[in-house]
């Protein structure tokens, strides 16, 4: 009896929270499906009508919604290909014993926390820019033409911003995994005369799997909601070679001002990203299981 009132108790102690939590996410969200239902442009917003899936339907068939899906997907994979490779790498090279080890680490970790606007200004107008960035800077002192990143490889060099921003974040998670390795499974490799290289492929790496699951699994979340960087170095363009889903329904509520398409296109997100989602938590949940 003691332990059902106690039980009853907290649950009761909870409620809040949890009802909170509710309305937090419950709330924008039937908000957002109401409004991808109605033909609401905020240059006319007194003249409402039902649309039905009409909003859907124009938002589907935009010229640039499967370019958007193809380059949230670009951007997706791009990014996660470069920090798990680096991250594995930048762990290993860290975790070895050397002077300043500690300032080291402070310095690899923290572009994490610099703000996605900041950061994509640096890199546009101190690294990226054609005429007086670092790059530029360095093509002219080995010989080459200055190439102008945002106009000629604008996906390319969203991808670089962002895994910028998230490849000490990777790196932090997997050197935390690396370090608890078996000292003893490592000694005994070398001692049974496996290289370098055998012992990253054998010993190193399905210790590291979980890690780099989990890394993939929480950068993947994020990086489907891109958006900063895009708006402030290249606004979607040439024309849509760098516009995402999340840049695209931007571009539909607040410069086409349609609320209602705008909305169905964050419908449509959320779907895709509980989809993707779904699938990476099954992935997630067998490697866990282990």
């Amino acid at each position: 009896m003691a332990t059902r009132n106690t039980s009853t108790l907290a649950r009761f102690m909870m409620a809040p929270a949890v009802g909170l939590l509710l309305i937090w996410m419950i709330v924008p969200l039937a908000m957002t499906l109401w409004y991808s239902f109605q033909n609401y442009n905020l240059l006319n917003p007194i003249n409402r009508s039902w649309a039905g899936f009409e909003n859907y339907y124009y938002f589907y068939t935009d010229p640039a919604f499967w370019q958007s899906i193809a380059n949230t997907m670009t951007i997706v994979l791009g990014v996660l290909a470069i920090t798990v490779i680096g991250g594995i790498l930048l762990a290993i090279l860290i975790d070895q014993p050397m002077f300043g080890q500690g300032f080291v680490r402070i310095l690899v970790i923290s572009p994490f926390f610099v703000m996605p606007p900041v950061a994509a200004l640096i890199w546009k107008n101190m690294i990226m820019h054609p005429s007086y960035g670092v790059f530029a800077d360095m093509a002219r002192w080995l010989g080459f033409q200055p190439v102008d990143w945002f106009g000629q490889y604008p996906l390319f060099s969203i991808v670089i911003i962002v895994a910028w921003q998230w490849l000490p974040f990777a790196t932090l998670i997997l050197l935390t995994a690396l370090q608890s390795l078996d000292g003893e499974q490592k000694e005994a490799a070398e001692m049974d005369g496996a290289g370098v290289l055998s012992r990253f492929i054998h010993l190193t790496l399905p210790h590291l799997a979980r890690s780099i699951t989990v890394v993939i699994l929480i950068q993947t979340i994020f990086l489907l909601a891109v958006y900063a960087e895009i708006l402030v170095t290249t606004n979607g363009g040439p024309g849509f070679a760098s516009t995402n889903l999340a840049f695209l329904i931007y571009r539909t509520a607040l410069l086409s001002y349609d609320v209602g398409g705008a909305s169905a296109g964050g419908v449509i997100a959320v779907i895709l990203a509980n989809i993707v989602a779904f699938f990476l938590m099954r992935t997630v949940g067998k490697n866990l299981d282990r």
